[in-house]
Parts: C-alpha cells; sequence; structure tokens
C-alpha cells in the first residue's frame, strides 16, 4: 500500500516533494522518486510485499519502462512466473515490479490480467507515453488535474492518491459550485468530479494515456457488462458457487508478508470472511471490534455478536470500548479525509483503524457485501414499492399526506419507523425517483429555498442526479432491485464506502484489504437476479442459506451490523455546543452556500428532539470544519466567498 503523485510535462523537482510529503501517511516506510524528460513519478511506500525489497518506483531491465504502484496485486506471483519463463529478469519479489515486465509484453491491456485493488503509473519513455489506470471497482483512488503547459507547450498533467497532495500543484484554486450542492444531497462529491474545479478522479475500471501531449482515456471495464449475463435461470447450486467464489477471493487477499487481521462487526459480511480465514489459517487470527459503553447507545452495539464470532472461530480478539471525545475526534476525521465527507461510518472506521494498527499492518473488511448480495433495506423496499404501484396514485398520495403528518421519524441504529414513513411519503412517485430520495439527504418540510442565492442559481440543475437516474435506466435489468444494485455498485460502493475505507485506513498506515470487491465475486453476484440474491424477500437470502452449517445461528437470522455510532445522541448533547459554533449566522452566512434559517430551523427541531436531522447537521459541520482546515484561502466563484 503506498501513495504515489506524479507530473506529465514537467518535472518540477520541489512540487514533486512538496506532493509526496501530503502522502507521508500512506506510506511512512519508505520514499522514491524518478525524474526524466518531462516526467516525474513519487512514491511513499507502506512495506506490505517484499518489505526488505521492493523499492518503488521499479523498473523494467533497460530501464525504459518505469512504474509506481497504490494498492496489491493478488495475483503477482503467477504472473511473475509467467513473465520469468519468457526471459524477463526480477529485481526484486514485490509485486509492483510485475507490472513494468507485464506492460512490456502485453501494453496497456496488461490491465486485464491483473486482480487485486490498484491505481498506478507507468512511463514508456520509448513511446512517450504515461499511463494511469485505476482498478475495476475504485478501491483505489487517483485524482488529476490537466493544465496548460508552460510557454505554450502541450498539457501538463498532475496526478496524486489524494487530493491534498495534488493542489500542491495548484496555488489558485477554486471551488466548484456544484460539488456543494451534491455533497449536501448525497454526503459526498459523486466522481468522477471533485470539489476542486478542474481536479477530477479516474473512474473506476478507467485509464488515461497521456501520449506526446495528447490525452486519450479509455474505459477497460463497466460492471453492467457483468449482468448481461444473466441469461435464464441460474444454473448449477448457486450456494456451492457463492461459498467457492468467496473463498477463492479471501485466500487470494490475504497474500502478505507482514501481519494482517480483521474488522469484525458482527455481522454476516465480516463473519464469512472470518469463516473463510479460519480455513486456511490454523494459528491466530487477530480480529477488531468498537462499541459504546453508555446505556443510551446499545442499539449501536455490536461487541457481543463480534464476540462470539471471535470465540466461536478462536481468534485473539481487540475490542476497543468507546468513550471519544467527540469534539476533537471529529476535525481529526475531516482532515483524515482530505475533501468534504459526511458519510458519519468514518468515525468509528477512524477509531478502529486506529486499534488495529496497533498489531496488524493489513486489516480485511467486509465492505461490498451489502451492494452485491442484497444487504440494504431499500432493495426490498423498491420491490414492495413495484407493487404498491398498483395502487391508484392519488391514494398514494393521500396516503403520503398523512405520513407526513402522523409519522414520526425514526433514531437508533435500525431505524424502522424512519423507513416506513419515507416509503409512504414518496410512495406515489416513480421508482428511480423513490430510489433518488431514499438515498439523499434534502429533508421533507422545510418550504423555503434551502441554498443561498448565489449558489442556487449556480445549481439550478443536478448533474449528479441526473447520472443516478441514468444509470437506474441502464442497468441491464427490469427489476427494480437489480437496478438499484447496479447503481450502488457504480456510485455509493467507491464514492462513498471504499473512499471512506481507503482514507481512514491509510490516515493511520494501514492497509484495508476488501475481498467482497473482488472482481470475479462482483461477475458471479451481477450474474444473479436480486430474486436469487433476495430469496424469499430476506435480505442476503442466497448468503443466509449458503452459510447455514457454517457461521451460528444467531448471526445468520440476525440483522445487518456495521460500525455504527450514536451521531444523533451526540449532536443533542456532547457536540451541540460544538454545533452551534460551526453553523452560527454568522459562519453560514461568511460561507454563502445555504438559507441560514434553515440550518437553524435544522438546529432547533433536531436539538428538541423533533425530528431526526443527524445527516444534514452533520454534513454542514463536516463541510465547515473542512473549511476551517483548508491552508489557503478560496473562493466559490458563483457566490463569492472565501473559504478562510
Amino acid at each position: 500500500m503506498c501513495g504515489i503523485c506524479g507530473l506529465v510535462g514537467d518535472n518540477d523537482p520541489v512540487l514533486l516533494d512538496r506532493m509526496l510529503a501530503r502522502l507521508v501517511h500512506r506510506g511512512p516506510d519508505d520514499e522514491g522518486t524518478h525524474r526524466d524528460a518531462g516526467v516525474a513519478f513519487g512514491v511513499r511506500r507502506l512495506r506490505v510485499i517484499d518489505p526488505t525489497g521492493g523499492h518503488q518506483p521499479v523498473q523494467n531491465e533497460t530501464g525504459s519502462v518505469w512504474a509506481v504502484l497504490n494498492g496489491e496485486i493478488y495475483n503477482y506471483r503467477e504472473l511473475r512466473e509467467e513473465l520469468i519463463q519468457k526471459g524477463h529478469r526480477f529485481q526484486s519479489h514485490c509485486d509492483t515490479e510485475v507490472l513494468v515486465h507485464l506492460y512490456e509484453e502485453e501494453g496497456p491491456a496488461a490491465v486485464y490480467r491483473l486482480r487485486g485493488m490498484f491505481a498506478y503509473a507507468i512511463w514508456d519513455r520509448e513511446r512517450d507515453l504515461v499511463l494511469l489506470v485505476r482498478d475495476r471497482l475504485g478501491i483505489k483512488p487517483l485524482y488529476y488535474s490537466v493544465q496548460p503547459g508552460k510557454g505554450g507547450t502541450s498539457h501538463r498533467v498532475l496526478f496524486s492518491s489524494e487530493l491534498p497532495s495534488l493542489l500542491e500543484g495548484m496555488p489558485d484554486w477554486t471551488i466548484r459550485p456544484q460539488a456543494i450542492a451534491d455533497f449536501l444531497s448525497l454526503l459526498y462529491v459523486p466522481s468522477p468530479d471533485t470539489i476542486v474545479e478542474g481536479v477530477y478522479q479516474l473512474r473506476p475500471g478507467e485509464a488515461l494515456k497521456v501520449a506526446r501531449g495528447r490525452l486519450e482515456f479509455w474505459r477497460y471495464y463497466r460492471p453492467e457488462e457483468e449482468a448481461l449475463y444473466q441469461a435464464g435461470p441460474p444454473q448449477g447450486d448457486q450456494h456451492e458457487r457463492f461459498l467457492s467464489t468467496l473463498r477463492d477471493s479471501v485466500q487470494a487477499h490475504l497474500v502478505s508478508d507482514v501481519p494482517l487481521g480483521l474488522f469484525l462487526s458482527g455481522g454476516l459480511d465480516s463473519a464469512s470472511i472470518l469463516a473463510c480465514m479460519r480455513e486456511v489459517i490454523p494459528g491466530s487470527i487477530k480480529t477488531f471490534s468498537i462499541g459504546y459503553d453508555a446505556p443510551e447507545d446499545q442499539s449501536y452495539n455490536e461487541l457481543q455478536a463480534a464476540r462470539l464470532l471471535a470465540t466461536h472461530f478462536g481468534t485473539d480478539h481487540t475490542e476497543a470500548v468507546l468513550r471519544p471525545d467527540a469534539v476533537s475526534l471529529l476535525p481529526r476525521v475531516v482532515a483524515g479525509m482530505g475533501e468534504p465527507f459526511a458519510d458519519s461510518s468514518a468515525i468509528p472506521t477512524y477509531l478502529v483503524s486506529e486499534v488495529a494498527r496497533k498489531s496488524v499492518t493489513v486489516a480485511l473488511s467486509g465492505i461490498g457485501g451489502d451492494e452485491l448480495f442484497g444487504g440494504y433495506p431499500r432493495y426490498l423496499g423498491l420491490r414492495a414499492a413495484a407493487r404498491y404501484a398498483a395502487l391508484p396514485v392519488a391514494m398514494r398520495s393521500w396516503i403520503a399526506s398523512r405520513a407526513a403528518s402522523c409519522l414520526p421519524d425514526g433514531s437508533g441504529s435500525r431505524d424502522v419507523r424512519g423507513r416506513i414513513k419515507r416509503f409512504l411519503l414518496d410512495g406515489y412517485r416513480p421508482l428511480d425517483e423513490q430510489y433518488l430520495r431514499w438515498t439523499t439527504f434534502q429533508p421533507a418540510g422545510w418550504d423555503a429555498p434551502l441554498f443561498a442565492e448565489g449558489l442556487r442559481s449556480a445549481v439550478a440543475d443536478s448533474s449528479a442526479l441526473r447520472n443516478v437516474r441514468s444509470l437506474f435506466a441502464q442497468w441491464p435489468s427490469h427489476e427494480p432491485a437489480d437496478r438499484a444494485m447496479g447503481v450502488d455498485l457504480q456510485t455509493y460502493l467507491p464514492d462513498d464506502l471504499l473512499r471512506m475505507g481507503d482514507r481512514m485506513s491509510m490516515v493511520h498506515s494501514l492497509e484495508l484489504r476488501v475481498p467482497f470487491c473482488d472482481h470475479h465475486l462482483m461477475a458471479f453476484a451481477c450474474s444473479l437476479p436480486s430474486a436469487t440474491r433476495l430469496q424469499g424477500w430476506k435480505l442476503k437470502g442466497l448468503m443466509r442459506l449458503s452459510l447455514q452449517g457454517i457461521l451460528p445461528k444467531s448471526i445468520i437470522s440476525g440483522p445487518k451490523r456495521g460500525f455504527m455510532l450514536p451521531l444523533g445522541r451526540w449532536l443533542r448533547e456532547d457536540l451541540r455546543e460544538m454545533s452551534r459554533d460551526l453553523l452560527s449566522d454568522e459562519a453560514i452566512r461568511r460561507r454563502g452556500y445555504v438559507n441560514p434559517a434553515y440550518v437553524q430551523w435544522l438546529l432547533a427541531e433536531h436539538h428538541s428532539g423533533r425530528r431526526n436531522f443527524t445527516d444534514q447537521l452533520y454534513a454542514l459541520m463536516v463541510l465547515e470544519l473542512w473549511h476551517r482546515q483548508v491552508a489557503q484561502p478560496v473562493s466559490c466563484p458563483m457566490t463569492g466567498v472565501g473559504a478562510a
């Protein structure tokens, strides 16, 4: 695991050093650079494969091809043996060196041979070509910016693993107004865009070629293509196929030359990974869980289920019972993300990563299981909504009006009341719009303008929400739940969960691996219709049946679990004063993004307990904290408001 950065069309050593300095947490063990005519590569390395060797950047035998890698190539040993048979000479036993020799054999198409999580850059001196590549599902990040070249030359391209590093080369950057609106709707800024004008992310499964100043983008992988193989009823024993594919993925993700462990939430995903780990690891397995000791937070506590699994599989288990200082914790989490990001799951992920890093360098996680195998209640909700649509629109509209006034907002970690209310409120809308409303965070009950005037005029139409509708319509299935899972694979998974997992682990120099995001396992999942994945209207029905006799019954029949936290209560108690400071009228007017009256309404309703506006308030607090952490003043061109 590493952090990579570089310049194309420039080889400024001072700028490269500044970019590298912002990536030290991603790679505290080693630093390497390579500079050539018009090209500079840099890397900070966390030693996982071949700790004593494996210095990056790597080169081929003649020094004509160079590469830097962030991530892991899990099948590097097989590829290495194949390349040695073809006459290639290796200087190390690391996975990165495979890239340069495989590129020599197959060119850019070498990416099709790779199994892993990766973002890499290759410099081919003879062809005057730089190749930037991101893995199929977007597990590893890669940011870039294309700028005018110096002195009238062709483009200059900057790239880096993280946004703050890339911005070292952009002293006069500005905020993109649409990103503010998207962030407040989704709690993250959707790719390929970022919060900054002119800075983008490579999409999952995308590559960028820069050859003699000419840019060419190439999508080498699209998940919807896997779903096209749904041709008639699934063949064979799907339970055995699931177990076999999962076991293969977990075993591949255990390749490591340093200690590794597992984030154990007590839910089905991490439990199934643990079961597969135990089948191939006879000795100690380190597992990590977090929980809360306050009596009022017990609905968020997963320690009992995690403890049961640790005992069942005989792991070396570490529990962290949290009594965090939330006021000092939030700024650290925001700084660790490096960009506005308001999924509050980042907080427990930050904390469990901090605990795990004390004893391991690599940790596995269950991220991705919900999107692949149907773990979210909204998937069942869409199936139910398709049947509910048989009622006349007028009747569903009347029910929605009654639900708005009669049903209270949900609270707690399960939030059943909130789900029922949202279902009825939106039940008269088209299915794609229902899905959008269930996964966005602009609350009902506020009838005045939400955005301030300057921002409102700049973001009248949300391209991000249009994109979700487009993905929903394009997924190759008539089943609403299939379409929702397809949308999540392309949006929520890479832009929220995987982004969070990468940053919150790497801020502690911990490598996080996600076996459910293996492209072989994803291909299997996408080949199954939702009726198979949600057998008997049961979330993860296929998984639950497949794991009978492998996991304890209480885990198989238990509710969805994950690392959650009582943020709603914190905002009313521990964070009450902090929220009022960050979201004061003065602060809100200074930013010029939202209507100050809207913010005061959110605070009053939430602090009184009448409504649950946890997500909306947390997003605004994160945005303000991020602004206060920005090193130099920036502005939003449509509002004219500075960040400092």
